[in-house]
């Protein structure tokens, strides 16, 4: 028996923790590591345009964005396991479906089906019921930890492997990813010893529509959307400026990933202990804001050399 009140996680914890992190990770990577690929080597792919390589990376979105909250509704109703293999099933199946494509429109088909996967919700509600209160918040950090690493890694593993294996072999490194992702659930993930309901992992009904209402939280998510939509519109954009403008082959757009990823990274650093040592939070965002408006304006005026391009790119990461 473990002291409920402890300020260390349990061995049960930590593992759920490091497990569902693992889990959350794995699938993103295999979200992300299309993102630097798909503008150049999806231009190859029968019936392709700019449009449709643009639909076809926002495709995934679609779907996950209107079935996480029925999933995370069913996972209260039958349990977060199922919902968690089905997902993931399903995600895996989306893969092989646009590995074996030939045209946009297969890829197009096998993101769409690679969305209906969506088990963040599911997978958030698995790790509350498996953490004590007091530990949630480092639980879910390590989570998060989990997604900003899975995103470094894929800038820089997506055109690799692409450039070793093509588009195809990059789908089925991300079907064999969800794959493993069942295998960690249920062999590294313990099991919880009774059906646990917190408030804050289940769906109070009368409560749905006014969170959905709710004007702070609208805000949030339309920074979200437009945070999202200028990383995706982005990666339209700039492999294939990389190409066209800067002369730069598509095999070797990794190195330019990679450096603005490890410079972005150490850039952001002070002005992270600035907004929290000063409690200017609401400053450092707007400034981030401003500078990522700078950047697409920057892009738009002078994002015709190799140089002009790379040096952007790596203000665009910091932001």
């Amino acid at each position: 028996m473990h002291d409920p009140y402890s300020e260390r996680m349990s061995g049960g914890e930590t593992r759920a923790a490091a497990g569902l992190a693992l889990v959350f990770a794995f699938r993103m990577l295999g979200m992300f590591m299309v993102l630097p690929v798909l503008a150049t080597y999806g231009m190859e792919l029968r019936g392709s345009t700019p449009a449709l390589i643009g639909l076809a990376i926002g495709a995934y979105g679609l779907t996950q964005a209107f079935l996480q909250i029925p999933l995370g509704m069913l996972s209260d109703r039958i349990g977060r396991r199922p919902v968690i293999y089905v997902g993931l099933l399903i995600f895996a199946a989306g893969s092989l479906l646009a590995a074996n494509a030939d045209s946009i429109w297969g890829v197009i088909a096998g993101r769409v089906l690679q969305g209906g996967g969506a088990i963040s919700a599911a997978v958030m509600a698995l790790l509350s019921d498996l953490t004590r209160e007091q530990h949630r918040t480092k639980a879910m950090a390590m989570i998060g930890m989990s997604i900003g690493l899975s995103f470094a890694v894929a800038m820089v593993v997506g055109p690799l492997l692409t450039r070793a294996f093509g588009l195809s072999g990059l789908f089925l490194a991300t079907a064999a990813m969800a794959l493993l992702g069942i295998v960690i659930v249920a062999g590294v993930v313990p099991r919880a010893a009774g059906p646990l309901q917190h408030r804050e992992s289940g769906v109070a009904r009368q409560a749905l529509l006014p969170t959905l209402k709710h004007v702070d939280l609208l805000r949030l998510d339309f920074g979200i959307l437009a945070l999202h939509a200028i990383l995706m519109a982005s990666f339209i954009a700039l492999p294939l400026a990389l190409v066209e403008q800067g002369g730069l082959p598509k095999e070797e757009h990794w190195w330019v990933y990679l450096t603005a990823l490890l410079i972005g990274f150490f850039g952001m650093v002070p002005f992270i202990i600035y907004a929290e040592k000063k409690r200017h939070m609401k400053r450092v965002l707007l400034g981030a804001v401003a500078v990522l408006l700078a950047c697409e304006l920057y892009f738009w005026l002078f994002g015709n050399s190799l140089r002009a391009l790379v040096l952007g790119t790596v203000v665009f990461f910091t932001a």
